[in-house]
């Protein structure tokens, strides 16, 4: 047991009432006012000086004895609009909200290691930004780096760890280039023109034009950007009529996702949110209907930075062992994505799946808990890569 062992050892209570308070009290983006209180509580206890950014977002630098280049940990801290259902006695005391995704690890983790951190200043040559983002379900990071956290000080690279259901505990995922996806939301409104189910011809049903555009937009998928990019068309609302059942409506709406992980070329040839209009102007068109889409792009694709994994899986190989490194994406989406736009960075998943333990159900689930033994690999890591950043010229 190394000396960063012992001090989390001796901090890992301290870590766990962190999270199950968090959890307790969840809160969701941009209202994270509670949160971010407890958050500037304990890095002003720690000796840091702490700033608010977009609202809720909180951020405080550590200063090393020397000069040196700058490295941004960066930790979420919303919650969702979900009625959690456990019975842990940190159970959500918020009605409708809950940290079902690991955002109150996430916290409790990388304020263990700024204490870490705050204690071998003299042992860094450099700078550690500390940055806790609100509202990461919705683009909160965007926020955050127009509001300056990228800057005062310069950040030269960042690093994130996401708590992860769908990998064993012990597991971490890294590796180079896409790892989460990019994510847009659309709305579409079918208009035909309403009629008599017995004298259909007489109308033009938008109903079966929204049955024809949820299955044909599925073919965008393999027979036009194919299996090496990957891609998912998800319809997750279908709406139609509200008068009596012998009654063709007027219109039809449709809401859903598109998710992709990779990025299109630059003349958007292979943008699949394009690809996807304009076939669905195509069938509008073939059944008589019009069609308005609007298609709200949330995240980019969070691309990692080669040498940042590289980094990353020295550190990490260190910590659980090369054996149980995996080259892991995903197709959920992450805001993070922001800050790897704008600086080398790393997005690692952290596995935290122990069935023993009732850490088995996904992420966005009522249900979801998470294996918090794995969490002091968390703090391990952000304190590592730190100091392993820092001292790393190149």
């Amino acid at each position: 047991m190394d000396e960063i062992d012992k001090q989390i050892a001796l901090l890992e209570q301290e870590l766990i009432a962190l999270r199950r308070d968090f959890h307790k009290h969840p809160e969701l983006g941009f209202q994270e006012f509670e949160t971010a209180g407890k958050i500037e509580n304990y890095l002003q206890e720690i000796g840091l000086q702490t700033q608010r950014v977009a609202s809720t977002g909180v951020v405080a630098t550590l200063f090393g004895d020397n000069a040196g280049k700058t490295i941004g940990l960066r930790a979420d801290m919303d919650a969702l609009p979900i009625d959690e259902e456990t019975n842990f006695e940190y159970s959500s005391v918020n009605q409708g909200v809950m940290h079902a995704c690991g955002h109150d690890a996430h916290m409790a983790m990388l304020l263990v290691a700024a204490k870490i951190l705050a204690k071998s200043k003299s042992e860094l040559g450099g700078k550690v930004k500390f940055i806790f983002q609100p509202n990461e379900e919705t683009a909160g990071a965007q926020k955050m780096i127009d509001a300056g956290v990228l800057q005062n000080p310069q950040v030269d690279a960042c690093a994130a760890v996401h708590i992860w259901s769908l990998l064993p505990s012990g597991v971490v995922g890294v590796k180079s280039g896409a790892v989460m996806s990019n994510m847009d939301v659309f709305k579409i409104k079918i208009i035909g023109k309403d009629g008599h189910t017995g004298a259909p011809e007489h109308a033009i049903d938008p109903i079966i034009a929204a049955a024809d555009v949820i299955l044909t937009t599925q073919s965008i998928q393999t027979r036009v950007l194919g299996a090496l990019k990957p891609t998912v068309i998800m319809f997750t609302q279908v709406k139609g009529g509200s008068l009596k059942n012998n009654v063709i409506p007027e219109n039809a709406y449709l809401e859903g996702t598109i998710r992709y992980l990779f990025q299109p070329k630059e003349n958007k040839s292979d943008d699949p949110a394009e690809l996807f209009r304009k076939k669905v102007q195509q069938i509008c068109q073939t059944h008589r209907c019009k069609v308005q889409i609007d298609i709200e792009r949330e995240n980019e694709v969070v691309v990692n930075d080669g040498a940042m994994v590289d980094l990353s899986r020295q550190v990490l190989g260190k910590i659980v062992g090369k054996e149980n490194l995996e080259d892991y994406s995903s197709m959920a989406s992450e805001d993070f994505s922001a800050f790897a736009d704008n600086v080398p960075s790393v997005f690692v998943h952290l596995g935290c799946k122990n069935e023993k333990k009732g850490a088995k159900f996904a992420h966005h689930n009522s249900k979801f808990n998470v294996d918090e033994e794995v969490m002091k690999n968390g703090v391990k890591y952000f304190v590592e890569m730190a100091k392993e950043f820092l001292k790393n010229e190149k």
